[in-house]
């Protein structure tokens, strides 16, 4: 395909920096003129400028990207109300269960029995097809005002366990069992542990200074399990989000830190990573295979439906919050990505392979979001249901969406 331009010849960081960044506000703009969560309109931006003006990533920028995923899966788990937690465990198991198992044995049997892809590449279709989005999930949480909300923090809960579930089958499908492995499942517990416990404390002692010594903090230790991750060969954003849920009950105490942090992910880091993982897309190459990005789309979708809706009307939501709940949980990104490109990386699956199932994980990330949005927005019952979180405290009452657009 030809380019209108070429962004690889731009050598200079800071206009790279410039490009990235209007694109990011191109994207914010577009996203309060047409009501739509503003990571959505990033990827579709990253798509168009990787193909028509060859915007590619560099190792700053993959930096900056990773901080953001880090730093939105972090702020996802946190925002999950360890109260809520507690009184919400069924329902956000169940159905993070099957929304975990159904498109994932779904994507493994046909990609092996009808496609004809090896057994270790079925296998990383079935987890890349597992997947939901915590990024995704949460910016559009936290726009939208359900972040704060029960309804909206079981549906974070149910991500974050379908998550794990993708983690964990990664882990053992896939693991490397060594004593980096030990040692990473040994610091992270322990930090979960005794991270809540002692940083309440250093925010006392050292008090509101501008050099945010509490934070500097709380970066070592995200910055350090990552790279314990990465040496077990995992990946970072599982410490982050198991360490954002166990600092939840801290960040809600502290909720003008909470909201600093939340500042520099959405406006700063999550731009970079949106716009970087609609760069994966090859229009080209996503045309030659488009028969089977059709196929794995719609077994992903009618997998989460057949497992997740019913699920979601076992709990009692009525068909429009079912319906809301299911297409949520049917989003991809983050760990979606992840996966297909550890298959890629470890010589599991091809280029051609890669390139399906990134594409499949995008489009998941931007249709049902989109048809939720429009077409089954959330009912006054579950809008009105008693809110927590920090999610209640980030939206100014003039950023959420007119109370006609949630009928």
């Amino acid at each position: 395909m030809h380019t209108l331009f070429d962004a690889s010849t731009i050598a200079d960081t800071w206009l790279i920096a410039a490009l990235w960044m209007g694109l990011a506000l191109v994207a914010s703009l577009l996203a309060i003129r047409i009501k739509i969560s503003a990571a959505l309109v990033e990827i579709v931006l990253g798509t168009i400028a990787g193909n028509l003006i060859a915007l590619r990533s560099n190792t700053w920028i993959d930096f900056i990207a990773g901080f953001g995923s880090i730093m939105l899966t972090f702020l996802a788990g946190a925002e999950i109300d360890p109260a809520v937690m507690r009184r919400q465990w069924r329902p956000a198991v169940a159905i993070g269960l099957v929304s975990f198992f159904f498109p994932f044995l779904a994507a493994m049997a046909f990609t092996r029995l009808f496609d004809h892809w090896s057994v270790d590449a079925a296998k990383i279709a079935g987890i890349a097809m597992s997947t939901t989005s915590v990024a995704v999930v949460y910016a559009v949480m936290v726009e939208s005002g359900l972040a704060g909300n029960n309804f909206g923090q079981l549906i974070l809960a149910a991500c974050f366990v379908t998550d794990l579930g993708t983690v964990v089958a990664l882990g053992l499908l896939f693991a490397s069992y060594n004593v980096w492995l030990i040692l990473f499942v040994i610091v992270t517990a322990l930090a979960a542990m005794i991270a809540p416990r002692f940083l309440p404390s250093v925010f006392s002692n050292l008090g509101d200074r501008v050099s945010e010594p509490g934070a500097r903090l709380l970066f070592v230790i995200i910055f350090g399990l990552s790279g314990l991750a990465t040496l077990a060969k995992s990946e970072g954003v599982l410490p982050a989000y198991i360490m954002g849920f166990a600092c939840a009950g801290f960040l809600l105490s502290h909720r003008d830190f909470a909201r600093r942090l939340r500042m520099i992910t959405m406006s700063m880091l999550a731009p970079f990573y949106f716009v970087k993982a609609g760069t994966f897309i090859s229009l080209a190459q996503a045309l030659a295979g488009i028969k089977t990005i059709a196929i794995l789309f719609t077994i992903k979708v009618l997998a989460k439906i057949a497992g997740v809706w019913p699920t979601a009307r076992a709990y009692h939501f009525g068909a429009t919050d079912a319906t809301y709940l299911t297409l949520m949980m049917a989003t991809g990104l983050t760990f979606g990505t992840i996966s297909s490109l550890y298959g890629l990386t470890h010589h599991l699956i091809d280029q051609a392979q890669y390139t399906a199932l990134v594409t499949v994980v995008i489009l998941t990330a931007i249709v049902p979001t989109l048809i939720a949005q429009k077409l089954f927005p959330p009912t006054e019952e579950v809008l009105e249901a008693e809110s927590g979180g920090l999610g209640e405290i980030e939206i100014p009452p003039s950023q959420l969406p007119p109370r006609k657009d949630l009928h």
